[in-house]
């Protein structure tokens, strides 16, 4: 048996990079996958490549920011697949470097609201659902970011150290009925918007921040994740993983 066979997961934003990745390969080890994003075509291509090799996928147009997506997604994945058994919240955003000073507010706000109120709304109508399948796991996506600062950053870390304390308290409330939640730190991954935005001497500079001397990859999350999210870890709860290349051992 594949790990998730019979398994039923959300990740949202599902429809590029990591959360691609994710549903891609929870799909081929079983799952069906509800994939959701703000942008529905992309959502669609990514459940178009799962059903091509064979998987079992849809899409779903959720705004996390607004709870009641969140509401409405758990209440499609359920109905479509009749139960919910894992979720990775992973829809985030940032805004353009700006120190504290001078933040805008509204950036602030739409960071915070995708971020952390987003995981937050995610997590109140995705835990009593997995609750009434019989339990399963979550994982929220934080970041390096989630341990460390960075300059000029400050809604994104702000909003990615709250997401750690939400998943510790989500933990203790659920993992004694059945649900384990934990939250995944990725590095600096290699994404076309990255190397787009960074001159080459900025890449190289970056890439020397990590112990690696190189970027992360969309698969090298999804890996940790799918870890998290199987049997395997079954004594993991309330804990936060880094898959960052060292970029923190400093």
């Amino acid at each position: 048996m594949a790990r998730f066979d019979g398994k039923v997961a959300i990740v949202t934003g599902g429809g590029s990079g990591i959360g691609a990745e994710i549903s891609r390969e929870l799909a081929a080890e079983g799952a069906s996958v509800v994939v959701t994003d703000i942008n529905l075509d992309a959502a669609q291509s990514v459940v178009d490549e799962i059903t091509a090799a064979g998987g079992t996928a849809s899409p779903f147009t959720q705004n996390t920011a607004k709870w009641e997506d969140s509401e409405a997604a758990v209440a499609f994945a359920t109905k479509t697949y009749g139960a919910l058994h894992l979720a990775v919240n992973n829809a985030g955003i940032g805004a353009p470097p700006q120190t504290i000073g001078d933040y805008d507010i509204a950036a602030w706000d739409r960071v915070r609201a995708v971020d952390l109120d987003g995981v937050f709304y995610g997590l109140k109508f995705q835990l009593p659902a997995i609750v009434a399948a019989g339990g399963g796991a979550v994982v929220n996506m934080a970041s390096v970011l989630g341990s460390v600062g960075i300059a000029q950053n400050a809604a994104y870390v702000t909003s990615k150290h709250a997401l750690i304390g939400l998943t510790k308290v989500a933990a203790l409330e659920y993992t004694a009925q059945g649900v384990r939640t934990n939250a995944v730190g990725p590095g600096f991954i290699d994404t076309p918007l990255v190397r787009s935005s960074l001159s080459a001497d900025a890449l190289t500079a970056l890439e020397g921040e990590h112990a690696s001397r190189r970027l992360g990859t969309d698969k090298e999350v999804a890996a940790l994740t799918l870890f998290l999210l199987s049997d395997a870890a079954s004594f993991i709860s309330g804990s936060y993983h880094l898959v960052d290349g060292g970029y923190s051992a400093h």
